[in-house]
């Protein structure tokens, strides 16, 4: 029992220096927004909020560590009650609680509820009480078949998501990032693309590469520029060559 209350006290303390940086850290700001309010710009506090944010997380990782007792598991309740001042209490609390008188105890530790709170309860547990068995079985059976129907819903929905983020997943890749780049790369700059070297004719002329390109306005079998194409067997024409007398001259 000893070993536990010196741990509970232990923690207590450390838990305590963590709450007062972080109280000096509001302190600050609120000193600076209401005397220096000219000098202070967005960057500052949006500075002083992340600090905040990190003492805040490193409080509560504190508060969840295993070894450490559960505080929400003691109760605090108060050994005497006085309607007199209380120095030392005034001064743990910085003159927020002079004395731990009847007034203050229920407020502060919360061992009676709110008046409004109290009187609404009392309000709806007078209704509760005001009704009859038959309708309140009917009201209970109508709020559960709502119940179920919205359950329903949801784990419809939730259903149909799995079933599509599973076919999502199952599905394979059909495309390559790097083969349209490289695509792109030969199309618009001519990379990695091979030049077609021209040939060199016997008599040292240079013979352009073999095959030429085919333009919109001719087909794959259209004969070169210069050079009519044979007709078929059969037909007669009375095309001549250039340099034949014309048979009206």
């Amino acid at each position: 029992m000893q070993r536990e209350d010196k741990q509970l006290e232990l923690v207590l303390e450390n838990f305590q220096s963590k709450l007062n940086e972080f109280k000096a850290q509001i302190y600050a700001l609120i000193f600076k927004l209401e005397h220096e309010r000219d000098n202070v710009n967005w960057t500052t506090v949006l500075d002083t909020f992340a600090v905040f944010s990190t003492q805040y997380t490193a409080i509560m990782k504190y508060l969840s560590y295993e070894k450490l007792p559960q505080l929400r598991n003691y109760s605090v309740l108060p050994l005497m009650l006085n309607p007199e001042r209380d120095e030392d209490l005034a001064r743990i609390t910085e003159n927020r609680v002079p004395a731990l008188s009847h007034d203050i105890v229920p407020d502060f530790l919360r061992t009676k509820t709110e008046p409004e709170v109290e009187h609404k309860l009392m309000q709806v547990e007078h209704k509760a009480g005001g009704l009859q068995f038959e309708t309140a079985q009917k009201q209970l059976a109508a709020f559960n078949k709502v119940v179920n129907h919205v359950l329903d819903l949801v784990s419809k929905a939730r259903e149909e998501w799995e079933v599509e983020t599973g076919a999502r997943v199952g599905i394979g890749q059909t495309s390559s990032v790097a083969d349209l780049h490289t695509l792109v790369s030969a199309v618009s700059m001519g990379k990695n693309l091979k030049p077609m070297v021209p040939q060199v004719s016997p008599g040292g002329m240079m013979v352009p590469p073999t095959g030429r390109p085919v333009t919109p306005s001719m087909g794959p079998n259209t004969p070169p520029m210069g050079m009519m194409p044979k007709p078929p067997p059969g037909m007669k024409t009375n095309v001549k060559a250039a340099g034949a007398p014309h048979p009206y001259r």
